[in-house]
C-alpha cells in the first residue's frame, strides 16, 4: 500500500473500524484505510491511484462531490449519509465526514474522506419499525403506546367509540384499526367526512333515500350506514353535523334504526359508530351548537389521539415508513434521509402533524432524483435561514401551496424558462404546466 509521505500513522489509520481514504488534486486516490476496502469490497492497491469516483461511484459523483466542496471552500463535512456501489453491484449506505487536506504551511495538498458502514443500522431501523406498527399506526411513544394498550379491548367490545386529536393526527387510521381489530372486520367500513358536504346532501349521503323523496330522486340510493350494515361507519369531523342531523344520529344510536329520506318504514341500523373530531365538544355543548345526549351517546369511550410534537421519537420511524411506501408508489429508490435533513424534522414542530410530515416527503421525492434526500430537497419553509422566518413562514401549507411556491422558485430561478425549471425540479413540461395552471385557486 502507497502512503504519501506527508501523512504519518497509516498505522493508526489501518486500525480504524471506519474507511479513510485521500485524493490530490487531480482526484486520484493516494491512501486507503483496511476499513475502506473491506467497506468497498476493492483492495487498497487497486484503489490508490485511481479516481476516486471509479471506486464508489456515489450518489454525489454526479453532483454535489463532498471533497470538492470541502476543497473550494475549505470547509468541513460531518455526517452526511449518501451511499456508494460495492464491488459486488450493490448499494451500501454510509455516513461520510469530509475536509481539505493540507500540509504544515497551510498549502492544499487534497482532501480526506472517512465513511461509516449503515447497513446494519438500516437493518435494524426496519426490524424496529415493524416491532412497533399496531396494525397501520406506526409509533413506540409512551402516549402512543398508552392508547395502543386498551385498543384491543375497545376494538372487540361495540360500544360507540369517538376519537379526539388535532388535525393530522390519523384519526381515521384509528378508526380502521379499530375495525380491522373488532368481530366485525369482514364486514364493510364505510368512512364520511360530515364537514365535507353541504347540509342538504349529508342527510341523504347518510341514511340515502326513496325513489320520488325529491324532484331527482328516480331510483332507491342507499345512504352510508345502510352500506355500512354489518361493520363500522366512521363519521369525521362530527362536531360539524348541522342540529337536525344530529337528531336523526341520536335515534339511531338509541334505537338502532333511522329512516331513509322519503322512507315510511325504519331500516335496522346493524352498525357500529366510530366519531372523530378536532373540536371540543364539551365546548360546543356549552355553546348549545352540539346536542348534550349526542355527545355523551358518542362519548362512551374517548381515545385521545397524541399530535407529533409530542411523539418525537416516532418521527424517524414514519419517515423510514413513508419513504418505503413513496418509493413503491413512484418507482424510485429514495433510501432514506440524511442526518442533516433528519435533524431539521426532529426539530420541527409539526403543527400540521402526520399529514404534514407525509406532505413534506412526498415534496422531497419531487426533488431528489435517487440516494438521501438532503436539506436541499425540503420544503423551502424548513430550510435553514440567516435571517428571522416571518410568522407566515411557519405556517403548515398543503402539497398544492408547497408545489406552487416550487415551481414559481424554479422558474425565476431560471429566468422564466420553463425546460430549464423543469430541468431543475425532474419533471415534464406538462406537470409543470398543471401545477402552474392550479396556482392561486
Amino acid at each position: 500500500m502507497k502512503f504519501p509521505s506527508n501523512l504519518p500513522c497509516s498505522a493508526v489509520l489501518d486500525s480504524l473500524a471506519d474507511g479513510v481514504f485521500t485524493v490530490d488534486l487531480d482526484w486520484n486516490i493516494t491512501f486507503f484505510n483496511e476499513a475502506a476496502a473491506r467497506i468497498t469490497g476493492v483492495p487498497a492497491e487497486e484503489a490508490v491511484g485511481s479516481k476516486c469516483w471509479d471506486v464508489f461511484h456515489s450518489s454525489l459523483c454526479d453532483g454535489e462531490c463532498a471533497l470538492k466542496n470541502c476543497m473550494q471552500d475549505c470547509g468541513r463535512i460531518s455526517n452526511k449519509s449518501i451511499f456508494f456501489i460495492h464491488a459486488d453491484g450493490r448499494k451500501v449506505p454510509v455516513s461520510i465526514s469530509a475536509s481539505p487536506l493540507v500540509d504544515a504551511d497551510g498549502k492544499l495538498l487534497g482532501g480526506v474522506e472517512s465513511f461509516r458502514d449503515l447497513t446494519d443500522i438500516q437493518i435494524i431501523r426496519r426490524e424496529v419499525e415493524e416491532s412497533w406498527r399496531f396494525e397501520d399506526i406506526i409509533g413506540k411513544s409512551a402516549p402512543l403506546t398508552k392508547v395502543f394498550s386498551i385498543m384491543p379491548q375497545v376494538s372487540r367490545s361495540e360500544a360507540t367509540v369517538l376519537l379526539l386529536g388535532e388535525s393530522g393526527t390519523g384519526k381515521e387510521l384509528f378508526a380502521r384499526a379499530i375495525h380491522n381489530l373488532s368481530e366485525r372486520k369482514d364486514r364493510p367500513f364505510v368512512a364520511v367526512n360530515c364537514g365535507a358536504l353541504p347540509d342538504n346532501l349529508l342527510e341523504s349521503e347518510l341514511f340515502g333515500y326513496k325513489e320520488g323523496a325529491f324532484t331527482d330522486a328516480r331510483k332507491d340510493k342507499p345512504g352510508r350506514f345502510e352500506l355500512a350494515a354489518g361493520g363500522t361507519i366512521f363519521l369525521d369531523e362530527i362536531g360539524d353535523m348541522p342540529a337536525n342531523l344530529q337528531v336523526k344520529l341520536l335515534r339511531v344510536l338509541q334505537e338502532k334504526t333511522f329512516e331513509p329520506l322519503g322512507a315510511v318504514a325504519s331500516i335496522k341500523a346493524d352498525v357500529r359508530v366510530v366519531a372523530a373530531t378536532n373540536r371540543n365538544l364539551a365546548e360546543l355543548v356549552e355553546q348549545g351548537s352540539f346536542r348534550q345526549d349526542l355527545y355523551y351517546r358518542l362519548n362512551v369511550v374517548t381515545l385521545t389521539l397524541p399530535p407529533l410534537k409530542d411523539r418525537v421519537e416516532d418521527i424517524p420511524l414514519l419517515i423510514n415508513h413513508f419513504v418505503s411506501r413513496f418509493n413503491a408508489l413512484q418507482g424510485k429508490d429514495i433510501d432514506g434521509l440524511s442526518e442533516d435533513a433528519l435533524q431539521i424534522l426532529m426539530r420541527h414542530p409539526f403543527p400540521g402533524n402526520v399529514r404534514e410530515l407525509e406532505n413534506i416527503l412526498e415534496f422531497s421525492f419531487i426533488l431528489c432524483p435517487s440516494g438521501f434526500i438532503q436539506v436541499e430537497h425540503l420544503p423551502e419553509y424548513l430550510q435553514p435561514l440567516d435571517r428571522p422566518r416571518s410568522a407566515s413562514e411557519d405556517v403548515p401549507r398543503t402539497m398544492e401551496e408547497v408545489k406552487c411556491i416550487t415551481a414559481r422558485k424554479a422558474l425565476e430561478r431560471n429566468n422564466g424558462k420553463t425546460m430549464a425549471a423543469c430541468r431543475e425540479l425532474n419533471i415534464s413540461k406538462d406537470t409543470l404546466r398543471r401545477i402552474i395552471s392550479r396556482c392561486g385557486k
